[in-house]
């Protein structure tokens, strides 16, 4: 076998087992500019909750957290039922703990989870009708893992609206709707193969897409050089002509889509994570929470204080250089001296100190407050908050370090080689670079035109393909 006959053969058959999956992929990706999975607005799960009243908790936090056998990383302040809660993270749970009694919440009756249903959706709970206990993640819940069990809601209207309830939070945490669904099947869950069986076994899932993928990449590269090889006189006529030249035209941007939607899977870990590590968290911190330091009298003072002037439904428990503090949406109050006026937020100074703990013995190359994004933090949804302190160390990494100044924390940490994944991963995968990504319907138009042409070059090939198939099924007969 010459190489040549190589590249066909392992062209041809990569092709004829992968087809259906590619037009499925390049279809599904339309559908993705304009869908994503269903989620539950935070705006409405904001106004569902009542505004905060901590006047009636009798039992401090140390005391109600305390009993967790995991170390906290989030703590937060908000109402359950018109009872104050504490609302703790650990270990990628979640906990919530009544601040009155100290006792933890029970998993929640049918009842309770039509109420807290009926409240999210400003509806009678006696319209709504109760389905299902999830132990097990369906769907629409399959990255809702650190909240289940959840309860299963139906609203019954005209869009079949479904809001599963977590027993670990009491508050509704997915909101689907049936036109939601039915996008949601035809694009992202097409697209990430993220049908249920599949995806709640999170090891072979991920194996599935990243072999698939290096399949693809194989089966393009030897495309492309098969059809670069022959370019100038096509020796095919029909549909493999027209699979010939689009493969040409598109075979390109096709092999750069897999591979990077291989990256979208970080294989091997290859490259280091954005999010902080617990020790960067901790030097900016200045260790783990010092919750012995929130007294009840202390955090009912520092939350009347926000409460005064503000409207809040939830407040954090903010740790910055040792120092304890209550964080609404736009204010701090320290919690030492609750009675001192609220902060705007900490000051570019002391971040750039902070970041420098967290790497320790790495000089500062320099230290940007940014009002807007820059090519590695960002968001199109505007979620991420602004503005943001960012220090670039002179370290082999070549770390930046982005630190909100409402929360003196670590937002996003990048280094070298993560910087180098968000262009071979974002940049190729959906085209986000800032000249072409922040100008639509431009970006759609080509995102459009180059799916279009992906489909054609699977297409053009498909019925080949069969009597291909058909051809050999005879033989064997």
């Amino acid at each position: 076998m010459t190489w040549r006959r190589a590249l066909v053969f392992v062209h041809r058959w990569l092709g004829i087992a992968g087809g259906l999956l590619f037009i499925a992929w390049f279809a599904s990706g339309i559908v993705m500019i304009y869908v994503r999975m269903p989620d539950v607005d935070a705006n409405d799960k904001r106004a569902a909750r009542a505004r905060l009243d901590y006047s009636s908790a009798r039992v401090a936090p140390v005391d109600a957290i305390g009993q967790l056998p995991d170390r906290p990383t989030d703590v937060r302040l908000a109402m359950l039922d018109s009872r104050p809660v504490y609302r703790v993270a650990s270990r990628g749970r979640i906990t919530t703990i009544f601040a009155d009694t100290g006792e933890p919440l029970l998993p929640l009756t049918p009842a309770q989870a039509v109420a807290a249903a009926g409240a999210f959706l400003d509806r009678p709970a006696g319209t709504l009708h109760y389905d299902a206990q999830l132990i097990q993640p369906d769907q629409w819940t399959l990255q809702m893992r650190p909240l289940l069990p959840v309860h299963r809601v139906l609203a019954g209207d005209a869009d079949d609206t479904v809001v599963y309830v977590s027993d670990r939070s009491g508050e509704v945490e997915m909101k689907t709707t049936a036109p939601e669904r039915r996008w949601a099947y035809a694009g992202p869950v097409l697209h990430w193969l993220y049908f249920t069986p599949l995806r709640r076994q999170a090891g072979a899932w991920a194996q599935t897409i990243i072999w698939l993928s290096v399949a693809g990449c194989v089966m393009c590269v030897s495309g492309l050089a098969w059809g670069i090889t022959v370019a100038r006189r096509s020796p095919y006529a029909g549909l493999m002509r027209w699979h010939h030249y689009a493969g040409l035209i598109f075979g390109a941007t096709t092999c750069t889509w897999i591979f990077s939607g291989l990256l979208s899977m970080d294989p091997w870990d290859w490259h280091p994570p954005t999010a902080p590590t617990l020790e960067q968290r901790d030097a900016v911190a200045g260790g783990p929470l010092r919750l012995e330091l929130l007294t009840l009298e202390a955090m009912r003072t520092a939350v009347a204080t926000i409460a005064s002037s503000t409207e809040e439904k939830e407040i954090e428990v903010v740790q910055f250089q040792h120092e304890m503090f209550l964080a609404a949406s736009d204010r701090l109050v320290p919690v030492r001296v609750p009675h001192q006026q609220a902060l705007a937020g900490f000051d570019d100074r002391r971040l750039t100190e902070a970041a420098a703990a967290a790497l320790p013995g790495a000089s500062i190359a320099d230290a940007t407050r940014l009002s807007a994004y820059d090519s590695y933090y960002y968001d199109r949804d505007n979620a991420l908050p602004l503005p943001v302190v960012r220090v670039r160390f002179a370290d082999p990494q070549r770390t930046w370090l982005y630190l909100d100044p409402r929360r003196g924390a670590i937002v996003r940490r990048e280094e070298r080689l993560s910087r180098v994944n968000r262009w071979l991963y974002h940049g190729l995968h959906s085209l986000d670079f800032p000249a072409l990504y922040a100008r639509r319907p431009l970006w759609d138009v080509v995102m459009i035109v180059l799916c279009v042409g992906g489909l054609a070059s699977a297409f053009t090939a498909l019925m080949p393909a069969l009597r291909r198939l058909r051809r050999l099924a005879r033989r064997a007969a």
